[in-house]
């Protein structure tokens, strides 16, 4: 019997196998770039001058973006913690409850997306309409890989930029929690020694190490994205919205497995 929205369940269950599949399709295209991207990174093979200005792409260009969303994002935080643990006069944990929270999950995390929106989008599109133009065949005409060209930089870039973008964020998120919560009735001392008291380097570094993977999930699906576009530009417009949906996706699968490898190794 099909369901109100006219869909049966069979019907439904099998889109959701498709959509798996294609999935795993895209993660075993994508691991494939990355250990053709690795070899050429064991060489040596990395054109610096390209590599720092997707740096400044990855970096630069998306610091205020981050710190606007993780600036709100730690305003919420603290906003609904204080709001709690003041009622049952418990306002010594908050904190301890938001540094923790920012420095594991929260910063990393979104940090991730909002790079991920930002950035692999970008690099699907730019290296998507590459492909439609043929321009990646150029490169493969003049025995350039377009991996070692295009891949490698932006990479490399997401790999070290994201984690510096963390640590700005973090700040952010912490700041914003911080007067929110003064302002919900917590004491400034109070606040400041439980967030000494129960943030540990293990937190903050964990969260950072996480990041690290984020960076290689998004320039891997935004680039392996970009160089199977087919189709003109409605191709590329698939392909950027493929690249921001799997890319979220992944880094939400990548952090619950992450976190619970690297918290579970150092408790």
């Amino acid at each position: 019997m099909a369901s109100a929205s006219g869909q049966s369940p069979t019907g439904f269950f099998t889109e959701l196998g498709r959509s798996v599949i294609t999935l795993m399709e895209q993660v075993g295209g994508a691991g494939t770039l990355f250990f053709d991207a690795l070899g050429y990174i064991a060489r040596g093979q990395a054109h610096l001058r390209r590599t720092v200005a997707q740096m400044g792409i990855v970096g630069i260009d998306s610091l205020p973006i981050a710190l606007l969303t993780l600036l709100f994002g730690g305003m919420v935080l603290g906003l609904h913690t204080a709001h709690q643990m003041v009622r049952f006069n418990a306002g010594g944990l908050v904190g301890g409850m938001v540094a923790v929270s920012v420095a594991r999950e929260l910063g990393p995390t979104l940090t991730g997306i909002v790079v991920a929106a930002r950035v692999g989008s970008a690099m699907a599109a730019e290296l998507g309409t590459m492909r439609v133009t043929e321009q990646v065949d150029a490169l493969r005409s003049l025995a350039t890989s377009p991996t070692e060209y295009l891949v490698v930089p932006r990479l490399l870039a997401c790999a070290i930029m994201l984690p510096v973008l963390t640590v700005f964020a973090d700040l952010a998120g912490g700041l914003g929690a911080y007067f929110v919560a003064l302002a919900g009735g917590v004491r400034p001392a109070e606040y400041l020694l439980s967030a000494r008291q129960w943030l540990q380097f293990s937190d903050f570094f964990g969260g950072l190490s996480k990041t690290v993977v984020f960076g290689i999930i998004i320039a891997l699906v935004g680039c392996y994205q970009g160089l199977t576009t087919s189709g003109g530009a409605a191709g590329v417009g698939r392909s950027t919205t493929r690249a921001v949906v799997y890319s979220i996706v992944l880094i939400y699968i990548a952090n619950f497995f992450l976190s619970e490898l690297i918290f579970k190794l150092w408790r």
